[in-house]
């Protein structure tokens, strides 16, 4: 299948892209650490700014934006679309985050000019840090500046665009610069490469309603309404389900020194599309729910984000945190080699295991938020769940189960050891076995 879909890109722009053997995989993995490598010293915290209501201002320090349009200006808007776009499902998440503010200070897909300044410097013309582009990508010439689009999602007519900017990108140069790699091996160079479309449009997105989903996605606005004000809410994002030392590792974020004591932790994973062998969103979902059910904690908020991933290690943390201060988190936990990936044909990784920790840390003082650094925590015959250094001065047995272990015993049906994963999470994961079966 991926063959068949790299026999069809026509740009000349992407041949580089197409032609890379084992041997080079490994160089550009290589390079790629380097180009996101980042030296961080002494205190690198962001100062919180607070509105009137408590929480933490949204990215730029204006107010949430809102493209959702009442119900005339929605008729109005519907009656001069010219072209309709059936969105894919990144698509969809993309729109769905313009128009209830996950993405401010965006009102809209960007323009060539904002395309090209975040791929180039991570920033807005402005001078406002942006993590990734955000754009419409169209396989159809006949949309130009001026037109005004109908954007469906399986069916249902859920916003419109009106294209200010439409161009050829240089999708060789983005994904260098945003990913640095431009290997095929790397998820988010095949999804440019083979997913978009040759032609991207910007211009400003006009809401109807939101993608309808077997799961409900709150918006900034009402998930920011649920957590506490005038205190500390610690970001926690996964794309997979939640097992014992995930868990331990967001509860014991509580206790950063950089946390106010009666901080609160959201989690909040993204359920739209990853990589290709990752757990379905709808799956992951219902873990989620029934996880929720199980540990009961005061202090532990729930929200869903839809949003997809890129694997872009560095750049995605900061794109993560960009939207967290949206959704109302002034920290946020960075994970070891979070949103990286690894070449299926070298085994290399494309980012060093803690470039991702470094590069938010070298950010978050621009940004106005806090990191608080992943805790690596093991589970120990005498003293269950501590930090790795704390087993190891102690001598003591350290227990361990690799995801490999944990998916065959899952298939074969054998009991999970409850120091590893939640019963509730693990008859989820079993149901869906069988389903599948």
């Amino acid at each position: 299948m991926l063959v068949q879909s790299l026999r069809k890109l026509s740009s000349g722009a992407l041949r580089p892209l197409l032609s890379q053997g084992a041997e080079p995989l490994a160089a550009a993995a290589a390079a790629s650490r380097r180009a996101f490598s980042v030296a961080t010293n002494g205190d690198t915290d962001g100062a919180i700014a607070r509105g009137a209501d408590g929480h933490i201002l949204p990215h730029g320090g204006g107010s949430l934006v809102s493209l959702m349009a009442g119900s005339a200006a929605a008729k109005a808007a519907r009656a001069r679309c010219q072209y309709q776009l059936e969105l894919t499902e990144r698509q969809a998440c993309d729109v769905e985050l313009l128009t209830v503010g996950g993405f401010t200070p965006l009102d809209g897909f960007m323009n060539e000019d904002a395309y090209r300044s975040v791929v180039d410097k991570m920033r807005l013309p402005d001078g406002l840090l942006f993590g990734l582009p955000v754009v419409m990508d169209t396989r159809n010439d006949a949309i130009k500046p001026g037109s005004k689009v109908m954007l469906t999602f399986k069916g249902q007519e859920v916003a419109t665009l009106d294209v200010e900017s439409r161009w050829t990108p240089n999708k060789v140069v983005e994904v260098s610069q945003c990913y640095g790699s431009t290997s095929l091996e790397h998820p988010a160079v095949s999804m440019v490469a083979t997913e978009r479309g040759p032609i991207y449009l910007g211009g400003k997105v006009t809401g109807f309603e939101l993608p309808q989903r077997v799961f409900d996605c709150q918006t900034p606005e009402q998930v920011r309404s649920k957590l506490p004000a005038n205190t500390d809410v610690v970001a926690f994002q996964c794309r997979n389900p939640i097992h014992r030392a995930h868990y331990e590792l967001f509860i014991r974020a509580l206790d950063a020194p950089n946390v106010a004591k009666d901080g609160a932790v959201l989690v909040h994973p993204t359920c739209g599309p990853t990589q290709d062998d990752d757990i379905p969103g709808i799956v992951r979902y219902h873990t989620y729910e029934v996880l929720q059910k199980e540990v009961q904690n005061p202090r532990v908020r729930w929200a869903y984000l839809p949003y997809s991933m890129h694997m872009a290690g560095p750049r995605e943390a900061i794109q993560h945190m960009i939207i967290r201060k949206n959704y109302g988190c002034t920290h946020f936990i960075i994970g070891r080699d979070m949103a990286g990936c690894k070449s299926s044909l070298s085994g290399e990784d494309f980012y060093g295991a803690y470039d991702a920790q470094d590069f938010a840390k070298a950010h978050a003082k621009e940004l106005g938020m806090k990191t608080v650094p992943s805790l690596n925590v093991v589970f120990t015959e005498e003293l269950g769940y501590v930090t790795a250094d704390v087993a190891e001065a102690k001598g003591l047995h350290v227990k361990k189960l690799s995801g490999t272990k944990f998916r065959q015993m899952l298939r074969g049906g054998e009991d999970i050891p409850e120091w590893f994963a939640f019963k509730s999470v693990v008859q989820v994961l079993r149901d869906h076995q069988q389903h599948k079966q």
